[in-house]
C-alpha cells in the first residue's frame, strides 16, 4: 500500500505530446519538433483520448491536470 507511488497512465511520448499541446502548439508544430508525422501525433493524442475515458483533446488536458500528470507553474 504505498500511496505515495504515482504510475502516470501515459507513455513518455504521450506525455511529450500533450505537454506541447498544453504549450498550444499545432499538430503540426509537434510533428516538426518530435520529427514525426502528423497522423501519429494524432494517433498517440487519440490513444490517450480512449485511454481517459473522454472524448476530445480539451477535456483529456483538463484530465491530465487533474490527475496531476503536469503541473502547471
Amino acid at each position: 500500500m504505498n500511496s505515495s507511488h504515482h504510475r502516470s497512465l501515459l507513455t513518455n511520448r504521450e506525455r511529450e505530446i500533450f505537454a506541447l499541446l498544453l504549450a498550444e502548439k499545432t499538430t503540426r508544430d509537434i510533428a516538426e519538433q518530435l520529427g514525426i508525422s502528423e497522423k501519429t501525433v494524432r494517433n498517440h493524442i487519440s490513444n490517450t483520448i480512449q485511454k481517459l475515458g473522454v472524448t476530445n483533446r480539451s477535456q483529456a488536458l483538463i484530465e491530465l491536470l487533474r490527475l496531476e500528470e503536469f503541473k502547471l507553474d
